[in-house]
């Protein structure tokens, strides 16, 4: 089967983080996929091969005008992108008609659970007569659950993290931590550094604004990595101590590194929005009490502490987290028994 992905890039790399991991999962599942980008200039760090064809994934520029395709029997409208109307009228004219998915943004809060699954019959338009669903991942049995490939945690247990540092010469000292970094701009940078140094610690900077602004210190060493491929940046969650991290894509896979991590929610200024989609999932979670004031000061809900309150906690609570939501269906298992239900009525 054909999946037809349409992604576009808002102003970071979440989007088509999410849309690329998506893309590889389905084909190494046996099925095509087409990548449907406005701006795929991300995929020469985050997936260095081929330009036209990643990991069998066929990549396309996001169409302008009408294209000489026919759509395939899923398409995806990542996070209500809006389809080009001369494809949806392809689509429309396909019999049978594709099945037509808006995979939503990853929220924790409760209409989450309300709006899964549910259908947008059109009746105006290029697209009139077919239906859009909405699919939700989320984090409970009522939601479309979260991508996670085959095989992935198994990976992660026989992966050796200090042994993979070393061979990039990124490797902490012995009595040191490894902390790995990646975030928007911030202006709590120089707390959290106060509290990173209150034991040896060596922070791995991925590329961003605050990169350049991590300066050593005592108690603190600093490595500015480059831009790593998605399967090395997830090696570098499995091989440090702790994660910051930022958006949904490295959101998530934080969640399956089993480690403690914080979370830098996208901030949305004007309504202050993430502030709800934020304590939502630490409630979700159940994160740790003391944990949570180091998510809050880091996103700027309150003062960061100044030491890593809750690092104890944080550390036994990640991978009975990991667990429980590892007993869940993952996404693309649940797109396809939703796309299974629909063939069967």
């Amino acid at each position: 089967m054909l999946w037809d992905i349409f992604c576009r890039v808002i102003d970071n790399h979440g989007d088509l983080g999410v849309c690329w991991r998506l893309a590889r999962d389905i084909v190494a599942r046996g099925d095509k996929a087409r990548l449907w980008v406005d701006d795929a200039s991300a995929l020469s760090w985050m997936a260095p091969e081929r330009p036209d064809r990643r990991h069998g994934v066929e990549i396309r520029p996001w169409p302008v005008d009408d294209v000489e395709v026919t759509p395939g029997g899923v398409v995806i409208e990542a996070f209500g992108c809006e389809l080009p109307a001369f494809f949806v009228a392809r689509m429309a004219a396909r019999q049978p008609a594709p099945r037509w998915i808006n995979l939503e943004y990853l929220s924790a809060e409760d209409y989450v659970e309300r709006s899964h699954g549910l259908a947008s019959p059109q009746f105006h338009g290029p697209g009139s007569g077919l239906t859009k669903h909405f699919f939700y991942p989320g984090f409970t049995r009522r939601t479309g659950g979260l991508l996670r490939e085959t095989g992935l945690l198994e990976r992660i247990e026989n992966f050796d993290g200090r042994a993979w540092l070393a061979a990039r010469g990124w490797a902490p000292e012995e009595d040191e931590r490894a902390v790995s970094l990646f975030a928007y701009a911030n202006g709590h940078l120089p707390a959290l550094l106060a509290a990173l140094a209150d034991q040896p610690t060596l922070v791995l900077a991925c590329p961003g604004p605050l990169q350049p602004l991590i300066t050593a210190r005592p108690n603190l060493r600093t490595i500015a990595l480059p831009y790593l491929a998605q399967d090395d940046y997830d090696r570098l969650l499995w091989a440090s101590d702790l994660n910051f991290v930022r958006g949904e894509d490295s959101f998530v896979r934080a969640q399956w590194a089993g480690r403690p991590f914080v979370w830098q929610i996208y901030p949305q200024h004007e309504d202050d929005a993430h502030h709800a989609k934020l304590e939502a999932f630490m409630a979700r979670a159940a994160l740790p009490e003391a944990w949570r004031g180091i998510w809050r000061g880091w996103n700027g809900l309150g003062a960061l502490p100044s030491s890593l309150t809750g690092l104890e906690e944080a550390s036994a609570h990640a991978p009975a987290w990991r667990a429980q939501l590892a007993a869940q269906p993952d996404l693309l298992t649940q797109l396809l028994g939703f796309i299974k239900g629909f063939q069967l009525e």
